[in-house]
């Protein structure tokens, strides 16, 4: 790609795309955003970074303890993976146990990602410390605390993907985690500034202990934040979690802007209508769905990688940008948009289903099949 202007963008050879993929989920505005552009310049003008804090940070902190509810305190990094190993660290030292109950994809760093199918290079005694429990079953979690009597510091999930919580799942996680003595994290990277502004959290009503944000809560700018209650967020005193760049203000300054304008022009509310227009016209046209209206996901049949690339390769020629699962809306994502949307869509399901019928899948492919990356657990 070679750039971006609100909801479209442009490749190197000037060919023109709808994006839905918005960097993985970090545009929650829109590309080359005004007011986030500005308030990055206004900051450039004074400096990038400094030797003590900036007030910025303390702006920044403020904002976020207003509009996520668990947000007592805050520390600020730069990626998803970094705030969610802090906030694992902090949970152990708080509680003084080692193990984790995990569900949902926390990152790359050894403490995690050791149970994934990628795990060279890590020592294998990392896996002893980790055990994962099934969404949406409350008895799958029971069991580990069983398992592991008072060895268990934190439970951390995404409070939600594309699976709605059902039967008060994660009250019920949150009740069983502190009759057990450990600490209830929320990975909101995803969440976060999409499903609501203050998350999963407040859109569910269920405030965990630690959060951690980040993707779309600076429209593209690299920041995160792990958040929390008073007393666990203090660990952060003498738990070490140090990096060079945490307080570097042209993000800052774009993570004001952007939750700011969020606000002002009720941005989420916003995205949610398109993103119902969207969901309603793909299934009036025979396409079953998941997940939300801020982030949807188109459901295939007959799914094989095959039959997703063939579909991934014909929107992309009508000028849709997708990823292989979720939707990501934007606030400058039109009505238009969402009505070439559908039509290249629908023209892409023709080919795939004819494709299907004729069992010409894979000859009809022009590139390589897609594969799983990171979330294979």
């Amino acid at each position: 790609m070679q750039r971006g202007e609100g909801s479209h963008v442009w490749d190197v050879d000037g060919n023109e795309y709808v994006d839905f993929i918005l960097g993985l989920g970090v545009i929650t505005l829109g590309y080359n955003y005004p007011a986030v552009n500005q308030a990055i310049m206004r900051q450039l003008d004074d400096g990038i970074i400094f030797s003590l804090p900036h007030p910025l940070e303390i702006e920044v902190s403020e904002l976020l303890n207003k509009v996520i509810p668990c947000a007592q305190m805050v520390r600020f990094s730069k990626t998803g993976s970094e705030v969610t190993s802090a906030a694992i660290r902090a949970a152990r030292a708080y509680t003084g146990r080692d193990k984790i109950a995990f569900r949902g994809y926390h990152g790359w760093h050894e403490w995690y990602s050791i149970g994934s199918d990628r795990p060279k290079g890590i020592p294998k005694v990392f896996g002893n410390y980790i055990h994962q429990f099934a969404y949406n079953d409350i008895g799958s979690l029971e069991h580990i605390f069983a398992e592991h009597p008072t060895e268990i510091a934190a439970v951390i999930m995404e409070p939600t993907i594309f699976q709605p919580p059902k039967d008060a799942f994660l009250l019920k996680v949150k009740e069983l985690t502190h009759q057990n003595g450990a600490v209830l994290i929320f990975d909101e990277m995803v969440t976060g500034f999409r499903l609501a502004l203050g998350g999963a959290q407040q859109y569910f009503g269920v405030v965990p202990d630690l959060a951690t944000f980040g993707k779309g809560m600076a429209n593209g700018m690299p920041i995160s934040a792990v958040v929390g209650r008073r007393d666990i967020m203090r660990e952060f005193e003498e738990v070490f979690f140090s990096t060079t760049f945490g307080g570097e203000c042209l993000s800052l300054a774009a993570a004001k802007a952007t939750i700011n304008e969020m606000q002002v022009k009720s941005g989420i509310e916003a995205v949610w209508r398109l993103g119902d227009k969207l969901v309603s016209g793909l299934k009036a046209v025979g396409f079953s769905m998941t997940g939300y209206p801020c982030r949807p996901m188109i459901l295939l049949d007959n799914e094989t990688p095959e039959v997703r690339s063939l579909f991934m390769q014909e929107c992309v020629k009508r000028g849709i940008l997708m990823h292989s699962g979720a939707i990501n809306l934007c606030f400058s994502h039109t009505e238009e948009d969402i009505n070439r949307t559908i039509s290249a869509c629908t023209e892409a399901k023709e080919v795939l289903d004819k494709a299907v019928r004729e069992n010409r899948v894979t000859e009809m492919l022009e590139g390589e099949v897609i594969q799983p990356s990171f979330r294979r657990f």
